[in-house]
């Protein structure tokens, strides 16, 4: 009997699917990719599914803020253990911590609301190139990644569990000094279960992607930039209305400031129909090793 190997999509969805160890003490472990660190995205997801996982299932997330403290390492397990902070009427609010070999290395407050009504308003959804028209992963290889550096071809052509289109790609190409804002369409590479909580966590697994890169827009410099240290500090998003992310999702984002080695960004989740879905902030580690 043949054992096929499971997609970047699969191994997403199981490694949000926590091992419950105790009462608000929960498993995680992460997907063998060949990274040295663990994906910021995996833990606030993860993270965030413990916390789900203590409240009733009426309410929904509806914001979470988190702050990383070390880097996660992938071959050893995390667990994620859940204060009961408030259960009220209407909110619920719990905090999370992350922990490996003894130590923290992210902590998660999350909030959560009942539906109910209330007055309604959003921002329009930017008028941009729909997906069908951009480049996909064989196009762009073909374009720019023949000559590219090994590191930054690997990034690109590994299978990942949420494919990226970006509006220009002139910023991984070029060190002019550009706007500092970028667009993506981005979309789940398999299918999501019909679960509100493992939707609310793989949407808050795609808003950690592409969201530092725009503070170095600015500078003409880009992730790949082997003289930089990267990395996610902080990380803030609001759940506006909900998704089953089983399309395209618009992707835009600004970054308003860098300094202190430092840069803030921000940015906004739309589904092609137009509606809000999410919108989220970060500010990251930018130091230049140079």
């Amino acid at each position: 009997m043949s054992r096929t190997t499971p997609t970047a999509m699969t191994q997403l969805v199981a490694s949000l699917d926590l091992e419950p160890l105790e009462q608000d003490l929960f498993r995680g472990t992460s997907p063998q990719v060949g990274w040295q660190r663990v994906f910021g995205g995996q833990v606030i997801g993860q993270a965030l599914v413990a916390a789900q996982r203590t409240v009733p299932q009426d309410r929904p997330v509806h914001s979470l803020h988190g702050y990383f403290m070390r880097p996660g390492d992938p071959a050893a397990p995390i667990i994620y253990t859940v204060d009961r902070m408030r259960d009220g009427l209407s909110f619920a609010t719990r905090q999370v911590m992350a922990i490996q070999h003894g130590k923290a290395i992210f902590s998660l407050s999350a909030s959560f609301q009942k539906e109910e009504e209330g007055l309604e308003y959003q921002a329009p959804i930017p008028k941009v190139t729909p997906p069908e028209e951009l480049p996909g992963k064989e196009e762009m290889s073909a374009a720019f990644l023949a000559g590219a550096p090994d590191h930054i071809r690997s990034y690109w052509e590994r299978e990942r569990p949420i494919e990226v289109r970006p509006l220009s790609i002139e910023h991984y190409i070029s060190d002019h000094k550009l706007e500092a804002e970028q667009k993506v369409w981005v979309r789940v590479t398999g299918p999501v279960p019909d679960d509100h909580i493992i939707q609310a966590a793989i949407l808050a697994y795609l808003s950690d992607m592409t969201l530092l890169d725009t503070a170095l827009f600015a500078h003409g410099r880009s992730v790949f930039d082997r003289n930089l240290q990267v990395a996610s500090l902080d990380h803030a998003m609001w759940f506006h209305r909900p998704s089953k992310l089983d399309d395209w999702l618009l992707y835009s984002m600004d970054s308003p400031n860098t300094n202190g080695g430092r840069g803030f960004t921000r940015g906004s989740l739309y589904q092609r129909d137009g509606k809000l879905i999410a919108s989220v902030a970060q500010e990251g580690l930018i130091r230049d090793r140079s």
